[in-house]
């Protein structure tokens, strides 16, 4: 569980907040006609609890933001939610399950994270496409990459690593390879000449605890599940315009600014996709969805339900359809850029 600092730090303007109130900004135009005619919209729309399938398994960082969101959502959408798990090929198992099975009506939605599972998309090409069959309409929650070594590691800074990495190979514990945060080593990689490796454990509990031990070098992963154990690791860097939690995270700079790269944010943005039929057939629905989920936000309750869950509220985001496309599309071309490094086995 995460735990909340002692006292709120102050409002930061980031790269997150911009994308955050311009979104709002242009939801306020549909924000205002949702208020005027939802008696009408909730008649028809919904009437019956939501389908939310997770391609992963229940109880992680997914299924977790999902609920937290939801329960700041569901006073506003006016539905309950009920939720099934799909986890399996590094959630393909899921995706085929959602877009081939489920129905189309926009009460069958999918939460997931753009970041790894775009990847996933890219390398392991399953039946659907992408955003021919399905959409993702809303980011609510982003982890961010990073690099962190154990407390006791003769490596002070990340380029302390990367001259390291000049001279021999340097192993970086991984949940897996197919993963935002592999790619995040690859590009380190490629900009310093360093020889840099990725050794997957098939979990995140099992890759921090080698890089703990000082069985790896180092370990590269998402920022939220590395606060657990915050006490025993030093954060390098963080691969975000802004390092959004500093004070937890020993103030570990960004990696642009550290290291004069252009690389984009490799973070794991969690949200809600839905049918592109569905969208096409029932465009009054989505347009329902849409306009309460901007509503939640604009209200407060999905800070207040995030910290409820013993969450932290500054991985909280609001991102549109326009803009998680574009993450999704840039995943896919970083999966092919980077296709023979990503595969496991």
């Amino acid at each position: 569980m995460v735990t909340q600092p002692t006292g709120r730090p102050k409002a930061r303007h980031t790269r997150r907040d911009f994308i955050r109130t311009a979104t709002l900004s242009g939801a306020g135009a549909l924000f205002a006609p949702a208020i005027v005619g939802r008696a009408f919209a909730q008649d028809t729309f919904p009437t019956r609890a939501m389908q939310v399938l997770i391609p992963i398994s229940e109880g992680g960082g997914v299924d977790r933001s999902a609920r937290a969101f939801n329960a700041a959502w569901g006073p506003s959408l006016g539905a309950g939610f009920e939720y099934s798990y799909f986890p399996g090929a590094s959630g393909q198992v899921g995706y085929e399950t959602y877009i081939g099975r489920r129905e189309p009506d926009a009460y069958n939605l999918l939460f997931g994270a753009i970041g790894p599972e775009m990847i996933m998309y890219a390398t392991q090409n399953p039946s659907y496409r992408f955003p021919d069959d399905f959409v993702y309409f809303a980011g609510v929650n982003a982890d961010d990459s990073v690099i962190w070594v154990a407390e006791n590691s003769p490596f002070q800074t990340l380029q302390d690593l990367v001259e390291e990495g000049q001279h021999r190979r340097v192993n970086f514990s991984g949940s897996r390879l197919p993963h935002p945060s592999s790619i995040a080593v690859f590009l380190l990689a490629e900009a310093t000449g360093a020889d840099f490796n990725v050794v997957p454990y098939g979990g995140g509990n099992a890759a921090r605890s080698a890089a703990i031990t000082g069985e790896v070098d180092a370990c590269c992963t998402f920022m939220s599940s590395s606060l657990s154990v915050r006490e025993q690791v030093r954060f390098l860097t963080v691969f975000q315009d802004e390092n959004q939690i500093p004070a937890l995270t020993n103030d570990a700079p960004p990696v642009n600014a550290l290291m004069g790269t252009d690389f984009p944010a490799l973070d794991g943005l969690r949200a809600y996709a839905i049918h592109r039929a569905a969208i096409e057939q029932h465009p009054e629905r989505y347009q329902h969805l849409k306009d309460t989920i901007a509503e939640t936000m604009q209200s407060g309750r999905y800070e207040e339900s995030t910290i409820a869950a013993g969450l932290s509220p500054d991985f909280n985001v609001f991102i549109d359809e326009e803009a998680c496309t574009r993450s999704a599309q840039r995943f896919i071309e970083l999966a092919n850029r980077f296709e023979h490094l990503l595969r496991d086995g």
